[in-house]
């Protein structure tokens, strides 16, 4: 194990937590979770990923990162009149459907005939209202929210992969001075995992969890396999999405949403300057496990302080952290003239956030995207 595997892992993986653990605290707020239920969601889909970089790497022989999905937490955080229990089970059924994705044939090809444009369109218009959000608290909170924006504009301009972390580095600071934030309490309650009873709830479970299993699939699972593809692995496709399907459905019972192939912070451990033989770079997936594992172990410490910022400050970082995931919706999304109708179909009834017969407003993108595309194909034929 060289050390520079462990350092880059160990920043792969502060990015990855960084940059999005607002944007986590904000889908675990959506529906209503508990402090403790909030830290056991945290410490499980830590655990969760940790388990499945070490099995996976190991097993395979290649460097598999996995990460949780950051359009699915936006589309959690999204999510109207769920509670925490529809929410588990939309997520236990989201995992069952990434692993059943692997085990039978005609689901996969179902999920890959959906146009990229559609589900680009979609996700375009889960992220719209977080990033649009960023305006409004700046407008309303200058004094809080306009640094963490010049924070992010200046370190995106000397790493971009450290700016939303920056961003948050400075949220902490201000909240904890400026923003009159309560310290941390040194009274930690170290209990890490909580379980949380499922409510399948047959609405919940076509408006959340089909939408989150086709955003995991389409915007997390795609890419990182194409990131191992470009740095020269043959993707482990059908192991890797039983495996994280099935983490996803167990740790679901604490609270964890699903995880995925990691795509960016997955480039950051796959170069030369980790390790020059190819064949050795599997190890750096024990390494991401370790720092993972011990993310998770102090989550009591770490999310009770996050928590304690001001909302504005956290709703900031996590639009923050959706630009460029959004930037990589719109762009897919209008990509292929023949699809752009129906992507602007479902982007708009996406972003509307109107929901009906309980079920969610991406569930109704995607339905008409599905519906304009169908229509198009017939006016050609």
């Amino acid at each position: 194990m060289r050390v520079s595997m462990i350092s880059a892992a160990l920043v792969a993986a502060l990015v990855g937590y960084g940059s999005t653990i607002a944007l986590v605290l904000a889908a675990a707020a959506a529906v209503g979770a508990d402090s403790g239920q909030t830290a056991s969601w945290v410490a499980a889909v830590c655990f969760s990923k940790a388990i499945g970089a070490a099995l996976l790497s190991t097993w395979k022989k290649i460097p598999v990162l996995l990460a949780w999905s950051t359009p699915g937490a936006a589309l959690i955080a999204a999510s109207t009149g769920v509670d925490i229990h529809q929410a588990v089970g939309a997520f236990i059924f989201a995992g069952l459907l990434i692993a059943l994705t692997a085990a039978i044939r005609p689901l996969n090809r179902a999920v890959n005939a959906i146009p990229t444009g559609v589900a680009s369109g979609m996700l375009a218009g889960v992220l719209l209202p977080f990033t649009m959000a960023v305006a409004l608290h700046a407008a309303n909170e200058a004094a809080l929210v306009l640094p963490l924006i010049a924070v992010f504009v200046v370190m995106r301009l000397i790493n971009p992969l450290m700016a939303v972390l920056a961003a948050l580095m400075a949220g902490l600071a201000i909240a904890f001075t400026y923003g009159g934030a309560p310290p941390p309490s040194t009274d930690v309650d170290w209990t890490l995992l909580t379980f949380v009873r499922p409510e399948f709830n047959p609405a919940v479970l076509l408006g959340l969890g089909v939408p989150l299993y086709l955003v995991t699939m389409a915007s997390q699972n795609l890419p990182g396999f194409a990131v191992l593809r470009a740095h020269g692995y043959e993707p482990p496709v059908t192991e890797a999405l039983g495996v994280t399907g099935i983490l996803s459905s167990f740790f679901a019972l604490f609270g964890a949403p699903t995880i995925n192939m990691a795509a960016i912070t997955a480039a950051i451990c796959l170069g030369d300057d980790v390790h020059p033989e190819k064949s050795q770079r599997w190890k750096v997936g024990l390494a991401y496990a370790a720092v993972w594992s011990m993310l998770g172990l102090f989550g009591p410490v770490i999310v009770p302080a996050i928590l304690a910022m001001p909302p504005e400050i956290i709703a900031v970082v996590a639009g923050l952290a959706l630009i460029p995931p959004l930037i990589g919706a719109l762009v897919s999304a209008f990509d292929v003239p023949a699809t752009r109708f129906a992507a602007a179909a479902t982007f708009a009834v996406t972003a509307s956030g109107v929901a009906a017969f309980g079920i969610g407003a991406a569930f109704w993108g995607l339905l008409a995207g599905l519906l304009v595309h169908l229509l198009d194909h017939m006016k050609l034929r």
